[in-house]
């Protein structure tokens, strides 16, 4: 005997389809509207960042220059954008949330991992291709 599909559950996700695609061109403005901010835990850097992780401001206070260490003070640079990307990160993922239907953001175009994307870093996905050379 054949099975028969669920045609119910397809016909509600062929609805999620839909209605996560009429909104597209809205949640696509929003999220290019995110920004991610953050302050290095001694508030001497501060870092913006936009949608996609792109640093828009750095702001770093002249306190910084009286015990001038170049090492240290890139390191709170990168922890401190690093911050803000997540900050980011964490917005456009409740954008997201209430724009498009779990099942839908887990079946993404080529197997891509919309949650696994939007909270890697550049650095970690660098760091993961460097150990399988």
């Amino acid at each position: 005997m054949e099975e028969r599909p669920n045609f119910g559950a397809l016909t509600a996700m062929i609805g999620d389809l839909k209605k996560a695609w009429s909104g597209m061109d809205d949640v696509q403005r929003r999220m290019l509207r995110v920004t991610g901010t953050a302050w290095s835990d001694d508030r001497t850097v501060k870092a913006v960042v936009g949608p996609r992780g792109h640093l828009l401001e750095l702001d770093i206070d002249p306190r910084v220059f009286r015990n001038p260490n170049s090492k240290a003070l890139a390191a709170t640079i990168v922890a401190t954008v690093r911050l803000a990307v997540e900050d980011a990160a964490e917005q456009s993922k409740e954008i997201l949330d209430g724009s498009i239907a779990p099942d839908l953001r887990r079946m993404a175009p080529g197997g891509a991992q919309l949650e696994k994307l939007l909270h890697s870093h550049d650095a970690d996905v660098r760091l993961k291709g460097d150990d399988d050379e």
